[in-house]
């Protein structure tokens, strides 16, 4: 009773009961949008001269400690069903996404905030509420659906851990401590954050994702991609590959240079302006 019939067979009530179940049954359904988002990832680790192994080995054990956990909210059902609440809140309501990256200013967030639209922060570059009046940072921290981490993404990250925002997970070769720190946070909250896993690797894990990227800013947009959030609903604010952002964790600006263009080939590859 009081449900609405939004599509054929289908209500507001039952969406995310479908949604879950099927995600349940076929947990790496969060596919990228093109198979050569998974070969930029090959790519990457050739020209850096990454070990694969090495995010293998990261991924199955940040698996591992979730799944070991006693966080009910990061079972693997439930974080089904988290995948499913991200996909009803940003595709299901037809709104405008807006991705903040690392370089993002407040003046940009403040003209997205005069607009419906919804907010995905990549890692710390939920920092930027934190240079807002109050209200206007409770605002949109309420319109902040999701953050993209690996992990090091330092104070933002931590606020929004701290807030219980859902959090996309990501394990790569060398951050282990950080997302082992991040878990350790989490799970000293009264309400965990929800928890979405990701990975770099070109196979198959069960119980994590790969829809395709690699800095935090463009895995963010290849996450919400392949949630469903068509690109003429996807808004990219903070996002150079000119220049470190000041919501960027510890890093090494040459490197940070380097990594940043091939966070522009992930974003022409998925179409993206910005």
């Amino acid at each position: 009773m009081g449900s609405t019939v939004d599509r054929e067979g289908s209500s507001t009530l039952t969406e995310s009961f479908h949604w879950s179940e099927r995600m349940i049954d076929r947990p790496t359904d969060l596919l990228p949008v093109d198979a050569a988002l998974v070969g930029i990832q090959s790519d990457v680790r050739a020209h850096f001269g990454w070990a694969l192994d090495a995010d293998t080995s990261s991924a199955e054990a940040l698996l591992a400690t979730v799944e070991e956990s006693f966080v009910e909210a990061w079972s693997r059902p439930r974080r089904a069903v988290s995948v499913a609440n991200l996909r009803r809140r940003l595709v299901l309501r037809e709104t405008e996404v807006a991705i903040l990256g690392a370089a993002v200013e407040a003046e940009e967030l403040l003209s997205v905030l005069e607009r419906p639209a919804l907010l995905v922060a990549a890692d710390g570059a939920a920092g930027v509420f934190s240079t807002l009046p109050d209200s206007t940072a409770e605002r949109a921290w309420s319109r902040l659906a999701c953050i993209v981490s690996d992990g090091d993404g330092g104070d933002g990250t931590t606020a929004a851990v701290k807030r219980g925002i859902p959090v996309i997970l990501h394990a790569h070769g060398d951050n282990v401590p950080e997302w082992g720190s991040l878990l350790e946070l989490a799970a000293s909250t009264s309400t965990p954050s929800p928890l979405v896993l990701t990975h770099q690797t070109p196979g198959e894990i069960p119980g994590m994702h790969n829809p395709g990227g690699f800095t935090d800013g463009d895995r963010a947009a290849c996450f919400v991609r392949s949630l469903g959030v068509p690109v003429a609903s996807i808004t990219m604010l903070g996002t150079r590959s000119d220049a470190v952002g000041r919501w960027s964790g510890a890093t090494d600006p040459e490197n940070k240079l380097a990594k940043l263009q091939w966070m522009d080939k992930v974003l022409r590859t998925l179409d993206l302006e910005y």
